[in-house]
């Protein structure tokens, strides 16, 4: 597909047209895209479920690939085969809900498996990095290569497939027996709801917990909550998200993200990275 708006793909509802969409439904899809971007030169970019990531307003001038393999495989002694497309809370709410522990974080978590992997997506003193047995990559060659566990690196909000070119096609997950799983799951995703603005367009946090401390209480704390920069908002109801409150742009989010890193700078010394990846307009 051609010129396809970007902002029906991103859970911030942001982000002017890309110039090519590919929707991958299988493996053998996510190959065939890799081995023609490399083939020809392409600019590209891999989008899951758009949870974590702000689109620009100019566009995205060469090709999206879109991995929308869902499948989900039972393999025994607790060990799920899951694509990199298939939703992650989903996967969550799932396998606790069969009693099985470790992913229950993920219930309230919008995003897909490859995605969360890709930052290593944690809640709860829980991280995915805690469940992940190997990853099913396929690399620059359009290969599919199975990385073991003891292979991969993982830090907070962090994963070596950041620092890859290529496509996260499945993922083992090694689960415990837990009969309380669900039950965690469910008070988990209830307090999330009462915590965080779960129904507003946002990518989820904008900035990484500092060392030792919250960054949303940092923001709260200089009295950024309800800031706005044209149609983005600091949330009044949790001070590390930006919502989409009226016809945001990428230029407002990206303003009020620097506002409200040098607010907290200034005042309280500490200097906040971002979570959320920035995509320019043209990426390789």
């Amino acid at each position: 597909m051609s010129d396809v708006p970007l902002s029906t793909l991103s859970t911030f509802g942001i982000g002017g047209r890309a110039k090519w969409l590919f929707r991958a439904e299988r493996a053998e899809d996510l190959q065939d895209a890799l081995r023609f971007v490399m083939r020809e030169h392409y600019p590209f970019l891999v989008v899951g479920r758009g949870s974590n990531c702000l689109f620009p307003d100019e566009g995205f001038s060469g090709l999206v690939i879109h991995n929308r393999v869902e499948t989900l495989k039972d393999v025994g002694d607790g060990c799920f085969e899951v694509s990199g497309g298939y939703s992650f809370p989903a996967l969550g709410v799932k396998t606790a809900r069969e009693g099985w522990g470790g992913l229950e974080f993920a219930g309230g978590i919008p995003g897909s498996v490859g995605g969360a992997v890709f930052m290593n997506a944690g809640a709860n003193q829980q991280q995915i990095a805690d469940t992940v047995a190997w990853v099913d990559y396929v690399d620059e060659a359009g290969d599919i290569i199975r990385l073991k566990r003891e292979g991969l690196a993982f830090a907070y909000r962090s994963s070596s497939f950041q620092g890859r070119r290529g496509v996260i096609a499945a993922v083992g997950v090694q689960l415990k027996r837990d009969e309380g799983a669900a039950f965690r799951q469910q008070e988990m995703v209830a307090y999330r709801k009462k915590t965080q603005p779960y129904h507003d367009r946002s990518a989820g946090c904008v900035f990484r917990n500092p060392a030792g401390a919250s960054a949303g209480r940092l923001i709260e704390e200089v009295g950024l909550k309800g800031k706005r920069i044209g149609g983005a908002e600091v949330s009044p109801v949790h001070a590390n998200f930006i919502v989409n409150r009226e016809k945001a742009t990428a230029h407002d989010v990206i303003a009020l993200m620097n506002h409200v890193r040098d607010v907290v700078a200034q005042r309280k010394g500490v200097w906040l990275e971002s979570e959320i990846r920035c995509i320019a307009s043209t990426v390789e």
